[in-house]
């Protein structure tokens, strides 16, 4: 039997998913978790060979909630299945340990089939994405510009990101100004889109 962990923030959804593992015979569902931040206490709780996570939730995203998760417990398995199929997100995943990257809308019969294979030691990553990250390359932010950008993505003052990530307003400006460098943005709230969109953030 495949032990597995929901992570998904909609409840609707984590419940769909939830009957519809319930179906196959070799697959039990063990916990699931609304938040990056729960997942990992619902991970050391059940013990699943494979934890299913969401990307965008409160409380955490997905693909720090795996990572921690992979560190916390080295055998089990972690998948990424989301609705927002960036390259950047792709990118990320596989460099904090994620085996698997699924988009939602795959047919359903496709989730239980690479819960199986990764068990099994495969890898199992949506062909489009994968093609889609290789032609984009690497992400061009350095974590501290990534920091800084998220910390802006809200409207927060020059100041205010300054004082929430202990760094002078001098040293955020140039943090600043270097990812609206990289991503050929106008400006912080275009650069904020545009890495957004391409999930460098």
């Amino acid at each position: 039997m495949i032990r597995v962990l929901l992570v998904e923030d909609q409840a609707m959804v984590r419940g769909a998913l939830a009957s519809l593992l319930g179906l196959e015979p070799d697959i039990e569902v063990v916990g699931e978790a609304a938040s990056g931040h729960e997942a990992l206490q619902v991970a050391l709780e059940t013990r699943p060979d494979v934890v299913l996570l969401d990307i965008e939730m409160p409380g955490g995203d997905g693909i720090t909630a795996g990572a921690g998760i992979r560190e916390a417990l080295p055998g089990c398995q972690v998948m990424i299945l989301t609705t927002f199929g960036r390259p950047g997100y792709l990118r990320r995943a596989m460099e904090a340990g994620a085996v698997a990257f699924l988009v939602k809308d795959s047919p359903a019969r496709e989730l239980a089939a690479a819960i199986r294979r990764v068990r099994a030691g495969e890898r199992v990553i949506d062909p489009g994405l994968a093609a889609a990250a290789l032609s984009a390359g690497p992400n061009p932010l350095s974590p501290r510009e990534r920091d800084v950008l998220a910390a802006a993505a809200d409207g927060s003052t020059v100041g205010d990101i300054a004082l929430n990530l202990h760094l002078s307003e001098g040293t955020v400006r140039n943090y600043l100004s270097s990812a609206i460098q990289k991503t050929q943005a106008r400006n912080r709230i275009e650069a904020v889109r545009r890495a957004q969109a391409q999930g460098w953030l």
